[in-house]
């Protein structure tokens, strides 16, 4: 942040490093396509997907290089998903990192675009992309000649452009490209209409087009539609062999080494005579060695390098002197498989099991942050890919279902983090609230896909939620029947009569609530509205509290279904009622259709579809019943009076609307 490390407030510099990659971008069409299979993805979570793939169609075009430092010519190619502005381009960037950059650079600019890579290492990407920054660069002193019109155009480097996306190179159009138009307006470097929108006639000079519209200025493409006009530059770049038709992905190969002492020991091994040689599979897993002391190098190589012992071995083909590789595998490499080995977690033999794996995939539902979307589904995806290429999975994608889980911000509205010092330790919260009362709370401070803040305050909530459900089953002495009376509300002797137990009764208003309850929970578990789930029974236990007797029966279901969410108070009260077996082995309850059905609902009574009363009705009226009702109504009545009824439409349990004239 700010070009230091945001823990230790160090400098930070970019670098280029050896590194191992895998080639995901040989998968990228394939997930993106293969996103289609997957119906039951949050649409948000596939869009993120499709975004961070992020493939681009286009062309790619191939422009010479002018420079005084170049004894042979060059050329550098750059993808664009214009390529019927190739007329407009007035200018060339190239990413700082650019191995051409000090190839190509005058000796009257060394000093300005070394002084300006150093000033763009110390950026992070996120920084550097940021459309909203002010724009910077310098130039170079080379020059690149247009395709097209063999115009010269000046060479710049800036650090709005990135390595890691196309060529690290682009053609700048500051007319129809809005990062463009600012470097452009800042640098004063020239701004060419090619394309004028059908809908305007502002020109370029003043502002930046970035839609389709009618190519101008442009020689051979004038007067023809965007599409059209594509179409007939590529055709154009095919038949001169300066360019062809492209398409780019926006992700980068895989990354899949660190340098740092913990993960999988990548098991390679650097022979000065063979090469890079690969570890024998008899000799797998290659083992990190017991150390004391795995701090960092100091050199930006990985600590293992520092481990003589361990580095220097034996080359497997020629048995020469060789090293060990000492970068090790990223956190990835375990969690993009790790589902597969939890179904067959013993075999030596493979992987998995074929048979097992058949049986029990793909995952049938995957929780997890939104934050996974870009990283861990992505390489879980692509890895998995790879084994049904190879035969060893017997389906192309991992997780049939999945269902995001939003962040719990601190209760200052940001990510929790020891640099803010706002972390919550729920070891705290346990100890002070209980651990059910922070589960409860967890899952009722708001949707389970979005993201919330913490609350101290509101875990009381969930705190008192819970001591109502104790308190339910602790004997009130005013209804105890003197000594040897059992310990709680309701008596466990058989015979209602005796133990003043009230009866389950079909018409009680507290039997219908129940089973409402145990079907609006069951239904909101599956669609993982745990909030309203919890809502709806504190909703039941309010409405317990005000009887004078509870049902036995009934308060067992209602411990029932509360068990997933606190599942300690529950097992507590499920055997103090005198259960042996756990809560957890008991059968989930079924509700009674007829017994959630309303014996009476609020029919709302419109008039040219405007609310105009409602009255209290049997839930089963009919619709010649409602009409009368209606038009009784004194509230009815003056907006009916002296009217001609056109007509009466009436939805069965819900409204009645009386059209009139």
């Amino acid at each position: 942040e700010g070009g230091k490390c945001e823990r230790c407030g160090s400098e930070v510099e970019r670098k280029p490093m050896r590194q191992w990659v895998l080639r995901i971008t040989d998968y990228a069409e394939r997930m993106l396509q293969d996103l289609e299979k997957l119906p039951l993805w949050d649409a948000s979570i596939k869009e993120m997907q499709k975004n961070w793939i992020g493939k681009s169609e286009g062309a790619e075009v191939e422009f010479k290089v002018e420079s005084l430092k170049l004894k042979v010519e060059n050329k550098i190619k750059v993808f664009t998903t214009r390529p019927d502005t190739l007329f407009g381009a007035t200018y060339f960037v190239m990413a700082p990192e650019h191995s051409l950059v000090k190839k190509i650079t005058s000796d009257e600019q060394k000093k300005e675009v070394e002084k300006y890579i150093k000033f763009a290492s110390s950026k992070s990407e996120l920084e550097r992309t940021d459309l909203a920054k002010d724009k910077t660069g310098v130039f170079t002193g080379a020059y690149a000649i247009n395709p097209v019109n063999n115009e010269k155009i000046p060479i710049w480097i800036a650090d709005y452009v990135m390595m890691g996306y196309g060529t690290g190179a682009i053609m700048a159009v500051p007319a129809h490209d809005e990062r463009d138009y600012e470097f452009a307006k800042k640098y004063n470097l020239p701004i060419k209409e090619v394309v004028q929108d059908k809908c305007s006639k502002d020109h370029a000079e003043h502002s930046c087009f970035s839609g389709e519209g009618i190519a101008v200025n442009s020689e051979w493409l004038n007067f023809l539609e965007t599409k059209e006009a594509k179409e007939k530059m590529i055709a154009y770049l095919e038949k001169h062999k300066i360019g062809k038709k492209a398409i780019n992905y926006k992700i980068k190969d895989w990354v899949f080494s660190r340098q740092r002492y913990w993960g999988e020991p990548i098991p390679l091994i650097h022979c000065e005579k063979c090469g890079v040689v690969g570890v024998p599979e008899k000799d797998l897993p290659v083992k990190l060695p017991e150390v004391e002391h795995y701090e960092p190098s100091g050199t930006g190589e990985s600590p293992l390098a520092t481990i003589p012992e361990w580095v220097n071995t034996k080359c497997p083909q020629c048995g020469g002197s060789a090293k060990r590789e000492t970068n090790t595998m990223p956190q990835w490499a375990g969690s993009s498989w790790y589902y597969l080995r939890y179904i067959d977690p013993h075999n030596d033999k493979a992987l998995i099991d074929k048979n097992k794996d058949k049986y029990w995939s793909p995952v049938d539902f995957y929780v997890g942050g939104a934050e996974h979307a870009t990283r861990h589904l992505v390489y879980a995806r692509f890895w998995h890919k790879f084994l049904y290429d190879i035969g060893v999975v017997a389906n192309d994608e991992p997780f049939k279902r999945l269902q995001h889980v939003g962040l719990i911000m601190a209760e200052d509205g940001r990510k929790m983090s020891k640099r803010w010092g706002n972390v919550i330790n729920p070891d705290d919260i346990v100890e002070s609230h209980g651990a059910d009362a922070m589960r409860v709370y967890e899952m009722f401070m708001g949707p389970f896909s979005q993201s919330c803040a913490w609350s101290t305050n509101g875990l009381v909530g969930a705190r008192k939620f819970l001591e109502k459900i104790w308190k339910l089953a602790i004997a009130r002495p005013e209804l105890t029947e003197g000594e040897g009376s059992h310990p709680f509300l309701f008596s466990k002797a058989k015979g209602a009569g005796e133990s003043g137990v009230r009866p389950l009764d079909k018409k009680s208003n507290i039997t219908s609530l129940l089973h409402k309850t145990i079907k609006k929970v069951g239904e909101d578990i599956e669609s993982f509205k745990l909030n309203t789930a919890i809502s709806t029974m504190m909703i039941l236990v309010n409405a317990l509290e005000k009887e004078e007797k509870i049902n036995e029966e009934e308060y067992e279901k209602l411990l029932i279904i509360l068990s997933p969410f606190a599942p300690h108070i529950t097992e507590e009260l499920w055997e103090s009622l005198g259960h042996k077996e756990s809560i957890f082995k008991e059968k989930w309850p079924e509700f009674n259709p007829e017994l959630i059905k309303d014996e009476t609902i609020n029919l709302i009574i419109q008039v040219n579809g405007k609310l105009r009363d409602t009255l209290e009705v049997p839930s089963d009226i009919s619709e010649d019943e409602a009409r009368e009702k209606a038009l009784n109504s004194e509230k009815i009545k003056k907006w009916t009076e002296n009217k001609e009824i056109k007509k009466v439409i009436f939805v069965k349990g819900k409204l009645i609307n009386i059209v009139i004239i």
